[in-house]
């Protein structure tokens, strides 16, 4: 028997009415029962990526780094500025760079705008830098931007509970072959 699957689910905004933390609540109540799936609240807490701070690491970046090694994998669901990342997951994966438990950690990425094409590639662009493994049968684009559907309307929705649901089967998927993978190469 599988055990549990450990997901990290990671918002790049920190507005109140995100579409993007409503989404991964939504992952949240339909994860089904081998996984669990919690989300990281202090993402706005971290510091600005500073190296000279690695010889001391704050506190929040402490508690960042320990909620990523603790987890399985990641689930990150984060809007477009400009054509870009938000500043705010750009930052909290700058403190994951010389961060070795994060190397080759299992990673989906949800888009909230199928037109935020920009920032989904280039967030696909930093992970892969960073050595992630991408789930890429996880990482989906779902039509929640102007639907003004509430989190139970989400759930509820066909196309959209179906797509999160394939996704965290998907995800779960994908770290049970990753921990398969790197058992078979020890």
């Amino acid at each position: 028997m599988v055990g549990t699957v450990k997901i990290l689910g990671v918002c790049g905004s920190l507005r109140a009415a995100s579409l993007n933390a409503m989404l991964l609540r939504v992952a949240r109540r339909l994860a089904p029962p081998p996984t669990r799936l919690n989300l990281y609240p202090g993402i706005g807490d971290l510091p600005l990526f500073n190296p000279d701070l690695e010889v001391c690491l704050p506190t929040p970046v402490l508690r960042w780094q320990s909620a990523v090694a603790m987890s399985d994998a990641l689930l990150i669901a984060s809007p477009e500025y400009a054509h870009g990342v938000t500043g705010t997951i750009k930052n909290a994966l700058d403190w994951l760079v010389s961060f070795e438990p994060f190397v080759g950690k299992v990673v989906a990425v949800l888009n909230a705008s199928p037109r935020a094409e920009h920032a989904d590639m280039a967030l696909r662009e930093t992970l892969r830098t960073m050595a992630a493994l991408i789930a890429e049968r996880a990482s989906v684009s779902l039509p929640v931007l102007g639907s003004g559907f509430s989190e139970q309307e989400m759930c509820d929705d066909p196309t959209i509970g179906s797509l999160v649901k394939s996704a965290l089967a998907e995800l779960h998927t994908a770290v049970i072959s990753s921990s398969v993978t790197r058992s078979d190469s020890n």
